[in-house]
């Protein structure tokens, strides 16, 4: 095994180091660093990089990597490792999802060393990360105000990604095209295969979702190697299921929201899913399905503005499947004092 370097840092065979990318500073002559966690294997495998925050308001992906690095699991390391809890650390900063200059980092890959803030961010996060790794696993919530069902998103054309989605081991995959700028653009140019978990809502921690990333990133490290295969069998398996499509529904008026329906509740074509009314309580209108599936996004705030997104609904030619391991996943996820 060659040694790794990553920022002028190297990282030998059985080392592991907490390393500072130096980014742009502040105009308050304050360093910005992105913290990156390296740990090495003794032994050869492929490298794995873990993300979070792109978006600096997603919250979650923070503590499943916190959770992962501390965890027992990865003492026997096989390959490499490396984790990076805070991306968009300009973003956090501000508990916001873009950058000073209003862009989003996602939007801004392969980037540019003499671009703008965020292409020199995008640019730096690329060369120094992600062309040093064959696989990567990107963490991700909902927008503010918005929950997003544990998901992956992923080209599930290629056959290789569609294996590690379906090792993550969660009851919804959805084919996600290539976005260009887009992180899994850009490590698809540079093939570094990526998987992308939505779970949650921007500015708030969900345990579940956490558990479930912690969960399923482990999965992946065993089906990959880096981790030795678990002995202990599952109690109950769940079977993922792919969504070739989804789409949003949209308030029909601007009002005060009765949500009827819940993430990861099957919905029939035509089933009510909220009402809307004025602030008098008079029903405006009732917000309806247009399509048979499950529900894998929901607006959370209980005001609307006509047009908004509500729901993410997502199409399977076996609903009731999939809300069945929605519960299995509930049920081994979260045990009874969260519930």
């Amino acid at each position: 095994m060659e040694p790794l370097l990553i920022a002028g840092h190297e990282i030998l065979p059985g080392e592991s180091k907490h390393i500072e990318i130096p980014m742009v500073r502040l105009y308050t002559d304050t360093t910005i660093s992105i913290p990156v966690y390296v740990k090495r294997g003794k032994r050869n495998g492929p490298t794995l990089f873990l993300s979070a925050a792109i978006h600096g308001d997603e919250l979650n992906g923070i503590e499943i990597i916190s959770r992962i690095i501390n965890s027992k699991a990865i003492e026997k390391l096989k390959g490499t490792l490396i984790a990076v809890p805070m991306v968009n650390v300009y973003g956090v900063l501000n508990q916001s999802r873009y950058l000073p200059d209003r862009r989003d980092l996602n939007r801004s890959f392969p980037g540019s060393k003499r671009g703008s803030l965020a292409a020199r961010m995008a640019y730096t996060f690329l060369n120094e990360v992600v062309t040093k790794a064959d696989y990567g696993i990107d963490f991700h919530t909902g927008a503010i105000h918005r929950s997003n069902l544990p998901q992956i998103r992923a080209n599930l054309d290629d056959p290789e990604t569609l294996e590690l989605a379906k090792a993550f081991g969660l009851p919804v995959l959805l084919n996600a095209n290539l976005r260009d700028g887009s992180l899994r653009q850009s490590a698809d140019d540079v093939s570094t295969k990526v998987l992308l978990y939505e779970a949650g809502e921007a500015l708030r921690f969900d345990e579940l979702a956490i558990r479930a990333g912690v969960k399923g990133a482990i999965k992946v490290m065993r089906h990959l190697g880096l981790l030795n295969k678990s002995k202990s069998k599952a109690k109950k398996i769940i079977e993922p299921f792919i969504a070739r499509q989804s789409g949003w529904i949209r308030a029909s008026e601007s009002g005060i929201v009765n949500h009827h329906k819940q993430l990861g509740d099957y919905v029939g074509k035509g089933d009510i899913l909220a009402t809307i009314t004025d602030p008098y309580g008079l029903q405006l209108d009732e917000i309806k399905s247009h399509a048979e599936g499950i529900i894998i996004g929901k607006q959370n705030i209980p005001l609307v503005q006509e047009g908004e997104a509500m729901y993410h609904l997502a199409y399977f030619k076996a609903p009731d499947d999939v809300v069945e391991n929605i519960e299995i996943m509930n049920e081994e996820l979260l045990p009874e004092e969260y519930n």
